[in-house]
């Protein structure tokens, strides 16, 4: 399974009214509000450096590098190697779209309900 939506999580969640699709992806993904941020960037400039997000998002270098380690880990975003005319390379990256993001969403509930119905039918036995 990619992860596992946050028991906690879930269940604020669930206490939710109407969550919008930013408290969704955190739950279902497991990942921050700072990577749901740098995520939703991504859907609004493809293509970006480490360094242009960076800019957008107003946050350090590193912790845009880790957030986007972790958008790709799950399968959230894309990274490209563009050369440089002056030589070198840069890394650019895309969100996957968002259509696809709620595939995904939908696939990770799916394999997670599944692991707790397979719970369920374990107590007792």
């Amino acid at each position: 399974m990619q992860s596992d939506p946050s028991p906690e999580r879930f269940r604020e969640l669930m206490l939710d009214e109407e969550p919008g699709f930013e408290d969704v992806l955190a739950c279902v993904f497991g990942i921050q509000r700072h990577e749901v941020r740098t995520y939703l960037t991504l859907v609004d400039q493809p293509g970006s450096t480490v360094e242009e997000l960076a800019e957008s998002l107003e946050r350090d270098r590193s912790n845009v590098n880790r957030s986007l380690s972790t958008l790709r880990e799950k399968g959230l975003a894309e990274r490209e190697r563009r050369l440089l005319d002056s030589g070198g390379h840069v890394y650019q990256y895309t969100a996957t779209p968002v259509d696809e993001a709620r595939e995904l969403m939908h696939e990770t509930l799916d394999e997670w309900t599944a692991y707790v119905h397979d719970r369920i039918d374990e107590f007792g036995e």
